[in-house]
């Protein structure tokens, strides 16, 4: 008989401790330092905007130790918080805002729902691309304020008036995105829409507007940008309760510093609602159609 002997065939190792321990710690170390970057990067951005503004403070304060300019003209940052103070303690900021606010709200509303109207006609149209389309592109190069003397003769110094003036101001920037973004769509979505049973007004909703808000939600925070701005001049020169009769006021007052509060509530209000709503939408627009900047 022959001496040599059958060599049990050898098991499948199973998972060694190292590689069983080692693979999940894989995943974790990969994960922590994105997280870690991601927190870096926020605290880095929070530091700057804080000895930016800082230094600016500083510089202003400095600018009026020197005196090169009276009191008069350039208030201390003191003075400004102190009006601010005083402006929200006896409520006549709170109601300036409120007040201004409201007719934003209001006019800007107006202004999407006619604008997505509009905009979706002149795409869609092109009888109406060329000949509304062309002077909706002439009619947004006209500065806001224009529309005023138009305001008054038409309704007078009222509410309407004001509205008016931020309807116009905004709705030829929500038309314009509207019709871009209508344009620029692939046909294909429309298509496939129809061979799904959508028509008219279902597919509109459910698949022409979800497929153009990438391209239109810059529309419409330009919309909101012109509106606002249109809404405080309209106030100025009107004398109605808000902020633009408030900075009035304070000119009529010689209150520099009540001028200044009041120019800090508009730009800090202007850049709230940029950031809450139009940097939130656009973020989650961004991730939901893969269009994010990768990190």
């Amino acid at each position: 008989m022959s001496d040599a002997r059958v060599a049990a065939p050898e098991l499948p190792a199973g998972p060694t401790k190292a590689s069983a321990v080692g693979e999940k710690p894989a995943v974790g170390m990969r994960a922590l330092p994105v997280e870690d970057s991601k927190r870096r990067n926020v605290m880095l951005s929070v530091a700057r905007q804080v000895v930016f503004y800082g230094a600016l403070l500083a510089v202003w304060a400095l600018v009026v130790e020197a005196k090169i300019w009276s009191p008069y003209l350039l208030p201390s940052p003191k003075g400004v918080a102190m009006a601010l103070w005083d402006g929200f303690k006896d409520h006549s900021f709170w109601i300036g805002i409120a007040v201004t606010m409201k007719r934003m709200l209001i006019g800007y509303s107006l202004s999407v729902v006619l604008g997505m109207i509009i905009g979706l006609g002149v795409g869609s149209s092109k009888f109406l691309e060329e000949t509304l389309g062309g002077l909706l592109v002439s009619l947004q190069s006209l500065p806001s304020i224009c529309w005023i003397p138009l305001a008054v003769l038409w309704f007078g110094l009222t509410e309407k008036a004001i509205l008016f003036v931020v309807l116009m101001g905004s709705l030829l920037s929500v038309t314009i995105a509207m019709e871009d973004g209508r344009k620029q769509m692939p046909k294909i979505y429309g298509m496939a829409g129809r061979n799904l049973g959508a028509r008219g007004f279902r597919l509109f909703w459910h698949v022409l507007l979800p497929a153009s808000l990438p391209y239109i939600v810059s529309g419409l925070k330009q919309g909101w940008a012109f509106g606002w701005r249109s809404l405080i001049q309209a106030e100025m020169i009107f004398l109605s309760l808000g902020l633009g009769q408030l900075l009035m006021m304070g000119r009529d007052l010689n209150d520099m510093s009540q001028v200044i509060a009041v120019m800090l509530l508009i730009i800090v209000i202007g850049f709230i609602v940029d950031g809450l709503v139009f940097r939130t939408v656009e973020r989650r627009l961004q991730n939901k159609w893969g269009l994010a900047p990768s990190s």
